[in-house]
């Protein structure tokens, strides 16, 4: 059951409450959705543990990379697209799981956003680097994540996943109502775009797999983290 609310949650009422969020407040109150969407980004992460809520350390390490994530998209704010969140978000939910990608994905976009700028965009920003956590917690258990050149894939599929879900955003935008055509346009249109995640990326995979994967590894065997979840079973 608590398996069902979990995938009910990310993959069924966060991505409703984005349609509802354009169909009927026509992209507008932005900011009561962004918190709505970070409080269910909450509910998966502490379903997915067998006992009554995560270890005190857990909770810590999570938040740690959330910030690390913020200082760093801050500190690179003067390169656009060129940002090691995406990276980071990857490595920690290789090892952390999918329900704790997808809250630091959400959370990251969500905080660092009161400096970037609110707006009915980050909605859409939470979603996005929500899943890529959440898709790349999925090899948690998998001799995959201790391949350089998976993790790499998973990068690029990330970078385009990303700039696919903001185009629909962008399509909203600036055009009286999605369509097709409008979306393919954009596609086309922020090829660069989707260039540089793929290569922003695939660079700081590169410079940070070892060193983060070694330091969550070390942590998560010192403390005995991220052990007691959920992950294969109907609960």
């Amino acid at each position: 059951m608590k398996k069902i609310i979990r995938y009910s949650i990310i993959f069924g009422l966060i991505p409703l409450i984005i349609v509802l969020f354009y169909f009927l407040l026509n992209l507008k109150q932005y900011g009561i959705i962004s918190v709505l969407i970070a409080i269910l980004a909450l509910i998966p992460f502490f379903l997915s543990f067998e006992e009554s809520k995560p270890k005190l350390e857990e909770l810590i390490l999570v938040a740690i990379v959330i910030a690390i994530n913020i200082v760093s998209r801050i500190l690179f704010a003067f390169l656009p697209g060129i940002k090691p969140i995406g990276a980071i978000i990857i490595i920690a939910a290789l090892i952390f799981g999918k329900e704790a990608g997808f809250m630091i994905g959400a959370l990251t976009m969500a905080i660092s956003n009161f400096y970037f700028g609110q707006g009915p965009w980050t909605p859409f920003q939470m979603f996005g680097f929500g899943m890529i956590g959440f898709l790349a917690g999925l090899f948690k258990e998998s001799f995959l994540k201790k391949s350089l050149y998976f993790v790499l894939l998973l990068g690029g599929i990330a970078g385009v996943f990303y700039v696919l879900l903001i185009d629909v955003w962008t399509t909203l935008q600036v055009t009286s109502g999605f369509t097709f055509k409008d979306y393919f346009n954009f596609i086309i249109i922020s090829t660069p775009t989707t260039i540089g995640y793929i290569a922003s990326n695939m660079l700081f995979l590169i410079l940070l797999y070892n060193p983060l994967m070694k330091t969550f590894e070390r942590i998560q065997k010192k403390f005995n983290l991220f052990n007691n979840k959920i992950e294969n079973t109907n609960n």
